[in-house]
């Protein structure tokens, strides 16, 4: 089953959702505040993003601009990045699902067609 963290605040976690109960896919709603993804579901993001660790962050969001993030990040290892994102939910790009052998970071309709439609 797939999980989905989300932010309930976020409207693009809720077109998601929305998006996934029109086309009767179950999934497991995570908060991704108290609940971020583990490291190694983040790993998998990772990797599907083909190392590059802005796909992952929540680039516009209050924390990653607060923490300075934009300058940090090129300089920072993927064990240290992985294991912010694991303890700071609101950095992660969201809605983040994984399960069944996919993984998605943010909404895009297209992108979801093809990884859960086919």
């Amino acid at each position: 089953m797939l999980k989905v963290y989300i932010y309930q605040k976020c409207s693009t976690c809720r077109d998601a959702l929305k998006w996934l109960d029109a086309r009767g896919i179950k999934y497991e709603v995570k908060a991704i505040r108290e609940t971020p993804p583990t490291k190694a579901e983040l790993k998998v993001a990772l990797d599907a993003a083909h190392g590059d660790l802005r796909k992952i962050f929540n680039t516009s969001g209050m924390d990653y601009r607060a923490l300075g993030l934009k300058d940090l990040l090129p300089n920072m290892s993927e064990k240290e990045a992985l294991e912010m994102l694991s303890t700071h939910g609101n950095l992660v790009k969201r809605p983040f699902v994984i399960g069944d052998g996919k993984v998605l970071v943010g909404f895009k309709d297209a992108a979801w067609q093809s990884a859960l439609m086919n």
